[in-house]
């Protein structure tokens, strides 16, 4: 495999409880590579979300070494770490965590201007009539149902361009018909910008779409499945 996009060796994470510590992850190794899409499976409380959340920085490896894009995030403090997530990661959350008193359109535009892109309002418009929300936005999340949010949601994520999406039960709160259209959407923007994509599901449908399931149990990897036919 060429220089990976993650890499993760030895990686753990040991969090406090009411009845000590607690074993979340348990030594993962693993390397993700460039525009490859991942799945992570697995039953609830297997660390399928920690996992993903120590991709991105969102939580921090008690032990062991991770990376990403060749960046030590072991290494990195909490404003470098959001620094390096605005330029380079798009994350996608089963809530959606849209601001409530900003419209659709300012949602997506914050993230570019604070990475100062001058152009953060077109891009932004683009992004949204690309997911199918040109006439939406300027109404704010409430006036919006659970897929035109989630639609918002991926279109900020895709809107600086990010080389590696990360995604967290993105069809979780939806139903069939809107989950079907938001897994459409988020390979598709994957592709149109030739990102890698890491996603936790539980939807067996949506794990078929990627090149290699990794099964996830007791915080370790049970098993990988490297998807042979094209998805």
């Amino acid at each position: 495999m060429p220089d990976p996009v993650i890499s993760l060796t030895d990686a753990r994470l040991t969090l406090a409880g009411n009845a000590g510590p607690v074993e979340i992850l348990r030594g993962i190794t693993l390397d993700v590579a460039k525009g490859e899409t991942v799945g992570l499976v697995g039953p609830s409380g297997s660390g399928k979300s920690s996992l993903l959340m120590l991709m991105g920085g969102l939580e921090r490896a008690t032990g062991g070494r991770v990376s990403a894009l060749g960046r030590d995030l072991t290494a990195l403090d909490e404003d470098a770490l959001a620094r390096f997530r605005l330029g380079n990661m798009g994350v996608v959350f089963q809530s959606f965590h849209l601001i409530p008193t900003m419209t659709a359109l300012e949602n997506v535009a914050t993230p570019l201007e604070l990475a100062g892109k001058r152009d953060a309002f077109d891009r932004a418009a683009d992004e949204l009539r690309r997911v199918g929300l040109g006439a939406r936005m300027d109404h704010y999340p409430g006036q919006l149902s659970g897929g035109e949010q989630q639609r918002v949601a991926l279109a900020r994520a895709a809107a600086p361009r990010p080389a590696l999406f990360l995604a967290d039960e993105p069809t979780g709160n939806l139903d069939g018909a809107n989950g079907e259209a938001i897994m459409e959407l988020l390979f598709d923007l994957r592709q149109q910008h030739g990102a890698t994509l890491v996603l936790v599901t539980h939807a067996p449908e949506l794990a078929a779409r990627c090149d290699r399931v990794i099964r996830l149990r007791d915080g370790q990897i049970d098993a990988e499945d490297l998807r042979s036919a094209a998805q």
